[in-house]
């Protein structure tokens, strides 16, 4: 599975120089998750109640280019590999062909002992569903 979003750059997203500050874009790739999570039928807010959470273990990211003000960038988000507790999941934000950042995010799911427990078989089943061509 993959899914795509599309987020528009504002003056709050922006450092000096209109140019988006590098923490912005872990927040762009955080709803890009977010959002794939929602369209394989999660309900997070669910999972919250029943003491289980995701929690990100591991970011690897990369800048290649800056967004600026005013831009609208697409955040594509897929599957790197999944096992029994956690996934990692492949990332980019592009403006149009450009490449701006990528980066490989480690997700792990903890019950409500704190400790790492199974994914959600939705999670598992959606991540293994192919994505768009």
């Amino acid at each position: 599975m993959s899914h795509s979003m599309k987020i528009k750059i504002y003056y709050e997203d922006t450092g000096a120089g209109g140019v988006v500050y590098h923490a912005n874009y872990l927040r762009y790739m955080e709803r890009g998750r977010t959002e794939m999570i929602f369209e394989m039928g999660l309900d997070l807010a669910q999972l919250h109640n029943k003491n289980r959470i995701f929690i990100v273990t591991r970011v690897d990211i990369k800048y290649r280019s800056p967004a600026r003000l005013g831009d609208t960038v697409e955040i594509q988000t897929g599957l790197g590999w999944c096992k029994h507790a956690s996934a990692m999941l492949r990332q980019q934000c592009l403006r149009g062909d450009t490449l701006l950042a990528e980066a490989e995010v480690t997700v792990a799911m903890l019950g409500p002992t704190g400790r790492p427990t199974r994914l959600p078989v939705e999670f598992t089943r959606g991540l293994n569903r192919p994505g768009p061509e």
